[in-house]
């Protein structure tokens, strides 16, 4: 293959979410305070900045106006303030919603916004460019470029124009190396590389497992009559049972549009539950189906999102690069809230990092970076929700309970931590050991299949390339995953990834339909035997998520 040419910058951002617009504005604007020339370079995997980010979403703007402080007057799109927040019980035919005086802080929303992250993202990326700042949408990082003393140089994005079977076709482009005096990494939950140097440099060691739910999301149109811009609606309960972690949200926005999802904590032990099935019947709960009678689906995603919150929380730094955003896990569960925290942190990275170009360093450990962390509102209001994910390990009434005392007895003056000892994977149990889920065929109108789901997703992988979603072990899914846990890959998968199918002599195969995949990363947390690893397709491939 053909030799990389490669381009230096002072500062390379992998990933153009919230965390790394951020980090690349913050450091653009202190280069223009100090007076200073700095380099900044965002590489973003999607075919366009917000391709690929999806979130419930209400946004706290603290971390925004710190950032940007005219953000109203720039035409940010924090468009619906909250005006009303509801937070219902349900079970099988009833609702039951909590006084609004029993309500935790975590649990309102005065002050916050009702957005399109993907749309708040694209207007970050147009205040990043405005000061200079190279956004290359299109281009995955796939690799970690480390220096003779192992020390983080940089990362190389993938080659263009692979074939099925590996080898260039006549379209090939090989990658390009992107190095750095310091690196930054913002790929999202459980990012490619993230993975990586959390496992090279055993940045999670004394930490706890880190935990993961499945965020499922569709936008709808629905009938004006019915539209209440501003109403928030939390739900815990039916459908899922008690000793599963979860929840879901009602978000009614501007333009007679309703943001409707349900997140499903990735720790859940029967491996008939389908996150996806759960919410297409939590539509059809009597309390929540009148709201899309009439209306229409006009979009659908899904997400991984790192929950684990302040416990699990790796180390944050290592020579010559950060964690920020999500790939860390600032995401404050409790809250349901992870855009500020991860504007927040990216903004403390590149105060660490400029002011260490300022000195000449480079490729060093920027410990400067977690330091401020833990003198920060952020780093407050994380420890005060600290044990908020482990109650759950104890059932939906002791956690309820617990958060209660926590948040609004305690006011989040916590004298006690709570630890976790299971990382999501180890959770399952035998398909055998568990109650068989029936789930009721979709109607087409308030309920729908994983296909014509994925369909207006509008996601697109050229079909002759390597398949991205890679076995360490090709006999281990049915040896041990059909075998014992009934195939969970069917179920755990949003998106009809993963099917197990005869072959021409009769006997069971994992086929993998890499088409449909929406990056969502659930197949990489939840294999039970870590067999399945997912890593970026060509640059651009995947959703193109518009309103999300």
């Amino acid at each position: 293959m053909s030799e990389r040419e490669s381009m230096e910058y002072d500062v390379v951002v992998v990933g153009g979410g919230p965390a790394g617009l951020a980090t690349a504005i913050r450091l653009k604007q202190l280069a223009q305070e100090k007076n200073q020339e700095i380099s900044v370079c965002v590489l973003e995997k999607g075919s366009e900045i917000g391709a690929h980010i999806l979130s419930g979403a209400v946004m706290d703007p603290q971390a925004l106006t710190e950032l940007i402080p005219d953000w109203k007057e720039r035409g940010a799109p924090l468009n619906t303030p909250v005006t009303e927040d509801k937070f219902l019980f349900l079970s099988p035919s009833g609702a039951k919603q909590t006084p609004e005086w029993l309500l935790p802080e975590c649990f309102k929303n005065h002050g916050n916004y009702i957005i399109s992250l993907g749309q708040v993202a694209r207007w970050l990326a147009e205040q990043a460019e405005a000061l200079e700042v190279e956004i290359f949408p299109g281009f995955a990082a796939t690799e970690v470029l480390y220096g003779d003393e192992g020390q983080v140089i940089g990362v190389a994005t993938g080659d263009m124009g692979v074939g099925r079977d590996g080898q260039p076709t006549e379209h090939h482009q090989p990658g390009m190396a992107l190095l750095a005096k310091y690196t930054v990494f913002a790929e999202g939950a459980r990012g490619q590389l993230g993975r990586e140097l959390i496992a090279h440099y055993k940045l999670d060691q004394g930490r706890d497992p880190q935990s993961y739910g499945i965020g499922i999301k569709e936008l709808w149109e629905i009938e004006p009559s019915k539209s209440k811009p501003g109403l928030v609606i939390h739900t815990a309960g039916w459908p899922l049972d008690a000793d599963t972690y979860g929840g879901s949200f009602l978000y009614h926005m501007e333009n007679n549009q309703v943001a409707v999802g349900m997140v499903v904590g990735l720790d859940y032990a029967n491996p008939w539950l389908s996150p996806f099935e759960e919410f297409q019947r939590y539509k059809t709960h009597p309390a929540i189906k009148p709201t899309f009678e009439g209306g229409k689906r006009i979009a659908y995603g899904a997400r991984a999102i790192t929950a684990g919150g302040l416990l699990s929380l790796p180390k944050l730094t290592f020579p010559g690069g950060v964690l920020v955003g999500c790939e860390a896990g600032f995401l404050n569960a409790s809250r349901i809230k992870g855009s500020h925290a991860a504007i927040k942190s990216g903004m403390m990275a590149a105060q660490a990092a400029f002011d260490a170009i300022a000195a000449n360093r480079s490729q060093d450990e920027l410990t400067a970076y977690p330091a401020s962390f833990e003198q920060s509102w952020l780093h407050t209001e994380l420890n005060k929700a600290r044990n908020f994910k482990q109650w759950f390990k104890k059932g939906r009434t002791v956690a309820t309970i617990m958060t209660g005392v926590e948040q609004w007895l305690l006011r989040g003056n916590i004298p006690w931590t709570i630890h976790r000892t299971k990382a999501d994977h180890e959770c399952l149990k035998p398909a055998a050991e568990c109650v068989r889920i029936e789930y009721p065929k979709p109607d087409g109108k308030i309920t729908f299949d994983r296909l014509s789901s994925v369909f207006i997703s509008n996601t697109n992988h050229e079909e002759n390339q390597p398949i991205h979603l890679t076995l360490k072990d090709q006999s281990v899914p049915v040896k041990l995953n059909l075998a014992t846990y009934a195939g969970p890959e069917q179920r755990y998968c949003p998106a009809g990834v993963y099917e197990y199918v005869k072959d021409e002599t009769g006997n069971d195969r994992l086929q993998i339909n890499a088409q449909n995949c929406v990056h969502c990363k659930t197949c990489d947390i939840k294999d039970p035997s870590q067999n399945i690893v997912w890593v970026a397709p060509q640059g651009g491939e995947g959703p193109v998520y518009t309103g999300m």
